[in-house]
Formats: C-alpha cells, sequence, structure tokens
C-alpha cells in the first residue's frame, strides 16, 4: 500500500510558494475510496490547480498510478486555508 499523502505532500510543496503551509490529510470512507485533501494557503491555490485544472488533474493522476497495483481507489481535493 502507498503513503498518497508522503507522495502527494511532496509534489506540492514544490509547486507552492508558502510550504509551510501545506497540509495533506487522508481519510478512508466505508466504501474504500481514500480520499487525500490538500490544505494550502489562498496565496497558493491557483499553483496548486493550475491553468483549467491541468496541475491538479497531474497530481490526481500521479496518486491513482500509485494506487493501480494496491488495487485502491484514490481521489485528491483541494482546499483553501
Amino acid at each position: 500500500m502507498a503513503n498518497y499523502v508522503d507522495l502527494v505532500d511532496l509534489i506540492v510543496r514544490r509547486l507552492v510558494t508558502k510550504p509551510e503551509a501545506v497540509r495533506v490529510e487522508e481519510d478512508r470512507s466505508d466504501g474504500g475510496v481514500i480520499l487525500v485533501t490538500i490544505r494550502v494557503d489562498s496565496e497558493d491555490v491557483g499553483r496548486v490547480i493550475g491553468k483549467k485544472g491541468s496541475t491538479i488533474n497531474a497530481i490526481r493522476h500521479v496518486a491513482k498510478a500509485a494506487s493501480i497495483k494496491s488495487g485502491e481507489k484514490v481521489d485528491v481535493d483541494v482546499k483553501e486555508d
């Protein structure tokens, strides 16, 4: 089983201007879906989402690729602090 929090945290901290404000949390639902929530400073939300959502979609693809071997379903979401 991959550690999705560490994976997403590593990627996001390199994208933002305030890496100390980044918090990544994991929540597992009863249905087996793993929700990874990214919380960043309000100035960095645009950097994490990217133009037309391209950056957040790339992060989602990396997390899903990491989950293929274990057969888990992973979803990544961004929240503003």
